[in-house]
């Protein structure tokens, strides 16, 4: 059954591990990444990566990208969501911290931020919500 489009945005809410979609390519599938993401209901989605990554150069030649978060219980749903980039800049401690807080335990943030300043530079990529595919299939 389709959720209706409160139940797909708070789905999307929650902080569920997406699976990254650009295109890739002639003659290659997607790239397909798990990913770390923000979203907050009526709003656009954003990721952070490293700036000149493979993620980040794909998704600045396509133009656009899909998220699609999954859950298996206590019933198999799942929200899809592609659509442009509205924004790419450099990502603040502020928004990593965000990030960092929305997936981790408290008392880990700190030690995940000190190790992650190792990557390089990081930058934001919005997401304009245009096209949603969402489900959920009950219990199995």
């Amino acid at each position: 059954m389709a959720l209706s489009k409160a139940e797909r945005e708070q789905f999307l809410a929650e902080p569920h591990i997406a699976a990254l979609s650009v295109d890739a390519g002639p003659d290659r599938g997607p790239l397909t990444v798990p990913m770390w993401y923000q979203y907050t209901p009526g709003g656009q989605a954003w990721i952070i990566t490293g700036l000149n990554s493979r993620k980040h150069q794909l998704i600045e030649a396509a133009g656009r990208f899909t998220l699609m978060a999954q859950r298996a219980e206590p019933t198999l749903r799942y929200v899809a969501v592609a659509g442009s980039v509205t924004g790419v800049a450099p990502a603040t401690a502020a928004q990593d911290r965000e990030m960092a807080a929305r997936y981790l335990p408290a008392d880990k943030v700190d030690a995940y931020l000190t190790a992650a300043a190792s990557y390089g530079p990081q930058v934001v990529i919005q997401l304009a919500p245009e096209h949603w595919v969402s489900s959920d299939l009950g219990a199995l």
